[in-house]
């Protein structure tokens, strides 16, 4: 059963109802957020290495993301690129950040930078904040004490929002990426990223979002949200979770994507995410939005039995989905 909504997307009956609507849902969201950055940033992108690889050249590039803060991304270009269609591929919870997507350590089956490049799509990972390269000095790894000292009035996840739409900035000054057609993807922490950046820039044309999310009202540990310390993503909602009463479920955030194509990645039986197949449910509701603007079938779910993996059948169902829509 879904919890506390700001609307229920099963009573919007008329295309004319839904401006209205998506305002009080994008409202509800930005409350938890905190503040995003709004500021025009030079981006001054630098190459600083490259190496070719089999059907790409991949570049370490860096770049502003805000007035004081130049960050690292792994950049793929493919061998024909002329101009392509281009992947934001955001990394998980793990600690060397952008460098798994890449390839260069981790699960290859997370390596989607790497992967998509192969399969002639620019693509691009970069690190998120206090991952990877961008760990504060004397932390651990996802550590947000500096964060919050030196941003209290936002949330890590707003932070990450605003991060990555700059990557989408990057991507739309090369000259090899045709920018009416880039999407994202992301496992994990990736994921939820990934619907973020979806809902709040339209300039994402296609999303897919592998074990990131649950209904907040059917997660066992809806703290992991808003934690006392370590990674804190999105500490407005700690009142909220005390109450068991939340300003918005995933399926909400889902409708702000409509009618952009996402793809729901779940699995039955993963043991981070306490009841993943919710997800079903999530996506059922957020349907009718996309029902109401046409576009129905450019939002589903896929399931798997693999536990909170990215399994190969789960890889080729987002090949599919990127192949199909982008």
């Amino acid at each position: 059963m879904m919890g506390t909504h700001v609307i229920d997307l099963l009573k919007v009956t008329r295309p004319s109802e839904w401006p209205k609507q998506r305002t009080k849902i994008e409202s509800k969201v930005l409350s938890v957020l905190g503040a995003l950055p709004k500021e025009n940033i030079d981006l001054q992108v630098k190459i600083v290495d490259e190496e070719s690889g089999p059907g790409y050249v991949r570049q370490k590039i860096n770049y502003f993301v805000d007035e004081w803060s130049r960050i690292s991304a792994w950049y793929f270009i493919p061998d024909d690129p002329d101009p392509s269609p281009a992947i934001i591929c955001l990394h998980r919870a793990a600690n060397q950040g952008k460098d798994e997507p890449a390839g260069l350590s981790g699960d290859p089956r997370l390596a989607f930078a790497q992967h998509y490049a192969q399969l002639g799509y620019v693509s691009i990972a970069p690190d998120s904040v206090t991952a990877g390269e961008r760990v504060s000095s004397g932390l651990e790894p996802f550590d947000t004490a500096t964060f919050y000292k030196d941003f209290p009035k936002t949330s890590l996840m707003a932070k990450m929002l605003g991060d990555h739409i700059k990557c989408i900035d990057v991507l739309g000054e090369a000259r090899e990426v045709d920018t009416a057609r880039i999407g994202v993807i992301g496992h994990d922490m990736g994921a939820y990223n990934a619907l973020f950046l979806s809902a709040f820039d339209d300039r994402i044309r296609t999303c897919v979002s592998s074990c990131g999310i649950t209904s907040f009202t059917e997660d066992k540990d809806p703290d992991r949200w808003a934690r006392d310390s370590g990674l804190i993503l999105l500490p407005n909602l700690r009142k909220a979770i005390q109450k068991d009463e939340y300003p918005f479920d995933w399926d909400e955030l889902l409708s702000l994507i409509a009618p952009n194509p996402t793809l729901l990645i779940a699995a039955k039986n993963d043991e981070i995410l306490s009841n993943a197949s919710s997800c079903k449910n999530i996506v059922r509701q957020a349907k009718n939005v996309y029902s109401l603007l046409g576009e129905e079938g450019a939002l589903e779910d896929f399931m798997h039995s693999h536990g909170h993996e990215m399994p190969i059948e789960a890889l080729d169902a987002a090949d599919d989905w990127f192949d199909r829509w982008l």
